[in-house]
């Protein structure tokens, strides 16, 4: 996916770095984290971020020439629990299966954190924890527990000053000045559009580094809510869900610094997954799908497995 410039360069505290970075090259090797890799990033542009349920997609992400990742709650509770998307994964669940995914790529990843598990307490201890498993931000949302899917009905809001609350701890609980604590505001859908803008302000002055307008229902509301937030924002490119597909250099023009598909790699694999447990029940061979497949050298080579060695030394500890 090409990038653009944007004519909006949404960013409060930019890294400024005066080498020339290559998405590939290792942020630690250069003195950097992965969370100031992600402050470069999208300070300099707008930033495509594909979901990853789980390492290995994560790691065809980054192989695709991707700078950053997005570890879905959605899709760690879908895709490794079997379980719907309303907050039934602990911390320590998200943590571990955020940290593998973090582990296995050289490039940032953020995570969503739901509603950070609790109150202004728990939302500190998940910065702490996060940033312990490699990742290089998070977001964290206004809705009451049981959390819903930000595109269903049903959801409620916790009062904004609760959400600043939870946000002024979030941020103090940070070691690493350039973790990015991103506060989603599912209002939209809930009260108005106005409700949202008037929410996303309160929280940057409570000290979010970015805002997550989730749901917003037209191109005309993405470019408003950017004239309207000084801060880099994320657009949300869900499927099947109340906000328009726009293009990604589009909404990098509206001024929006990163832009996740959540759940995109996901849905494709189910389907093809489905289509071919379908085929092999009435034929009872999988001969016809060998070409569809990953081939085992394939996948080695992905992992960076080479098995006539006597030793892997894949493993990715620089965070």
């Amino acid at each position: 996916m090409k990038k653009r410039s944007s004519s909006r360069a949404k960013s409060r505290d930019p890294v400024e770095i005066t080498s020339k970075v290559s998405p590939r090259d290792s942020s630690a090797s250069l003195g950097m984290t992965r969370a100031q890799r992600l402050r470069e990033l999208i300070a300099n542009d707008c930033v495509a971020m594909p979901g990853a349920p789980n390492a290995s997609i994560a790691r065809q992400i980054e192989r695709a020439g991707f700078d950053a990742v997005y570890v879905s709650g959605a899709g760690l509770a879908n895709c490794t629990a079997g379980l719907p998307d309303i907050g039934l994964l602990t911390l320590s669940e998200v943590v571990l299966l955020a940290g593998f995914i973090a582990k296995a790529v050289k490039i940032p990843a953020i995570v969503d954190a739901d509603t950070g598990f609790g109150g202004g307490e728990n939302a500190a201890r998940t910065i702490c924890e996060l940033e312990a498993a490699g990742l290089a931000g998070c977001h964290l949302e206004d809705q009451e527990f049981p959390k819903r899917c930000g595109h269903l009905a049903g959801k409620s809001l916790i009062a904004s000053a609760d959400m600043e609350e939870k946000i002024k701890a979030a941020v103090s609980a940070k070691r690493d000045p350039n973790f990015l604590v991103i506060a989603r505001t599912d209002a939209r859908a809930i009260e108005d559009f106005a409700g949202a803008v008037k929410r996303a302000r309160a929280y940057v002055a409570a000290g979010a580094d970015a805002i997550f307008p989730e749901a917003l229902q037209s191109k005309e509301e993405f470019r408003e809510f950017a004239r309207a937030i000084d801060v880099p924002l994320l657009a949300n490119m869900t499927e099947f869900g109340k906000s328009p597909l726009l293009p990604f250099e589009e909404l990098g023009d509206l001024g929006y610094r990163m832009v996740i598909f959540p759940q995109s790699a996901f849905r494709v694999s189910m389907k093809a997954t489905g289509e071919f447990l379908r085929a092999l029940k009435k034929r009872s061979s999988q001969v016809d799908w060998l070409e569809k497949m990953q081939t085992r050298a394939e996948l080695y080579e992905l992992f960076d497995y080479d098995p006539a060695q006597d030793f892997w030394e894949g493993y990715r500890a620089e965070v």
